[in-house]
């Protein structure tokens, strides 16, 4: 079995960080969210895996590399225009032969990894299984409909009014039958190979196509929203370890990890939180669910429920929290501007001002 990762997004709902950055590149516990998803392939068993790259390309290849780092031999699949997920399967018809494949969203992130589906896969092959989980607003996702007996009779995108709370996760295992479904659909509305019409066309003609839904944790780190509830998530399962140096005005709680090179002076940390390597914390609050990343400076300031990436700067701002900074960022205090109470005042008035 092989693994197709679509990591060509452009990631819109994500921007301005990916104006300048891949959005399966943006971390989650001071960890690029691609990462998790390469590393659960690995533990699944899975070595061979195509990545499929777009405009990001470069990025991408750098961090990940030959894939040597996780146990994989990785082959990059340019596709020039995000043009569906059913188009990335075409594209890698080469690269897929006539495998079995597990087709996995790069930015996506399940708690618990794919091992155990795979494994079922495996032992139990069929045309198409797909994981299913119960969201409250499916209309944002693909949605599957089950019939009497529990089995799929249809999927539909993102539709007005969906026909069950079940939405497709970005992580999909495929027979060699997927290659004539993909070739037959035409483009949607929006222009793209929709990976649900694929399965449809899989269902209209008969083929065997199971679910599995899923009641562990997945997110879909495509918003704001998500990558801080993703970083949660991670957070949540932190294990205290304290490898910089932290000074004896510093207080610490909980669960903080705190990297090697780190410089902590007359601070308040409260876990679950991490500190990259070198970098420096002086005077500040750093709260729950918050990853700093490497070299960031943060002096004067209070944040908390946040992530910051390499290189920041934040001095004299609190409180900051709810919030993604990206790479290089300075958030300095603005200049005061000067206040003032316009009065108009009948005689004999009382007015107390705080």
């Amino acid at each position: 079995m092989k693994a197709l990762v679509l990591s060509g997004g452009s990631g819109t709902r994500l921007r301005p960080i990916t104006h300048t950055s891949a959005k399966q590149l943006v971390p989650v516990g001071n960890k690029p969210v691609l990462f998790y998803g390469l590393e659960a392939i690995a533990e699944a068993g899975i070595t061979e895996v195509g990545i499929v790259v777009g405009e990001t390309a470069a990025e991408i290849e750098r961090a990940v590399g030959d894939g040597s780092r996780f146990g994989l031999r990785v082959t990059y699949l340019r596709q020039e225009a995000p043009l569906g997920l059913a188009h990335g399967v075409l594209i890698a018809r080469e690269f897929l032969g006539e495998d079995d494949f597990l087709l996995f969203l790069g930015d996506n992130f399940i708690v618990g990894g794919v091992s155990g589906v795979v494994s079922g896969f495996r032992a139990d092959p069929c045309d198409a299984r797909l994981l299913l989980t119960q969201v409250p607003d499916p209309s944002r996702f693909g949605v599957a409909e089950l019939g009497p007996d529990g089995r799929i009779i249809g999927i539909e995108e993102k539709p007005r009014r969906p026909r069950s709370d079940l939405a497709l996760v970005g992580v999909y295992l495929f027979g060699p039958a997927v290659h004539r479904a993909v070739r037959a659909i035409a483009p949607s509305a929006r222009g793209e190979l929709e990976i649900s019409d694929a399965i449809q066309w899989l269902l209209d003609e008969g083929l065997d196509v199971r679910s599995t839904t899923i009641t562990g944790y997945w997110k879909d780190t495509g918003d704001v929203d998500d990558m801080l509830e993703a970083n949660r998530t991670v957070l949540e399962g932190l294990e205290h370890k304290v490898e910089g140096d932290v000074d004896a005005d510093t207080e610490i709680i909980g669960r903080v990890r705190i990297a090697a090179g780190a410089i902590v002076k007359g601070s308040r940390i409260v876990g679950p939180a991490i500190i990259g390597a070198d970098a420096r914390i002086v005077g500040s609050y750093v709260g729950p669910f918050t990853s700093i990343a490497d070299g960031v400076r943060l002096e004067d300031s209070e944040i908390e429920y946040s992530i910051v990436l390499d290189g920041s700067s934040i001095q004299g701002v609190r409180p900051i929290e709810a919030s993604l900074v990206g790479r290089a960022v300075e958030v300095t205090p603005a200049a005061r501007t000067r206040a003032a109470h316009r009065l108009v005042l009948g005689d004999y008035s009382r007015v107390r001002i705080s």
